[in-house]
């Protein structure tokens, strides 16, 4: 951890360890992600390879995500090192094979949301003490639970089913994210003022 001494706005105490990420930075991947969601949301697809394409790029970005939050999460570090190699395995598949990942993407993608899904809702109730806000992180891992259900279950395999599950991981992410930024900038407040 970097040595934060002589930052006058490092935090103090308890969060230390927690908050000395800025709480800008989740809100800026906040963004990033709606930006995302939006695009993915938006797109009129033709084509299986491009599917398959948008698909990678996305669970590329998780991979990353997963992999930065491996060295600035608090606790769980193993868990998002091991989402995130799982993560760019998957998506590196994508781009290789683009005519069978379209195939495989349904349980692809439901094996992504059963995992997130589970890691959300155990990140939650873990993190129950440290803040308010935490049934948010319980309910968005709830959707993706139930959303890598039906997706592993292979129901309703089209393009359209895949276009929708992406930019709703996209969309969930980027929710994810604005909480994680306000409940930072909220705790590294509490703890300046004590």
């Amino acid at each position: 951890m970097a040595d934060l001494a002589g930052n006058p706005l490092a935090p103090r105490g308890k969060v230390a360890g927690l908050t000395w990420v800025p709480w800008w930075v989740f809100l800026i991947t906040g963004v990033f992600w709606l930006v995302v969601a939006w695009v993915v949301l938006a797109f009129n697809t033709s084509s299986l390879k491009t599917v398959a394409v948008l698909a990678g790029i996305v669970i590329l970005v998780a991979a990353v995500a997963e992999l930065f939050d491996m060295f600035f999460a608090p606790g769980w570090r193993w868990l998002h090192g091991i989402l995130g190699i799982v993560f760019l395995l998957t998506g590196f598949f994508a781009f290789i094979n683009p005519g069978k990942t379209v195939f495989w993407l349904a349980a692809i993608l439901g094996w992504y949301l059963l995992f997130k899904g589970a890691a959300d809702i155990v990140l939650a109730f873990l993190s129950k003490r440290e803040h308010d806000l935490w049934w948010v992180g319980l309910l968005v891992g709830m959707l993706e639970l139930l959303l890598g259900l039906w997706a592993a279950g292979r129901f309703f395999r089209s393009v359209t089913l895949l276009v929708v599950v992406i930019g709703v991981i996209a969309l969930m992410r980027a929710i994810t994210d604005f909480v994680m930024a306000f409940r930072v900038r909220d705790m590294v407040r509490a703890a300046r003022e004590q």
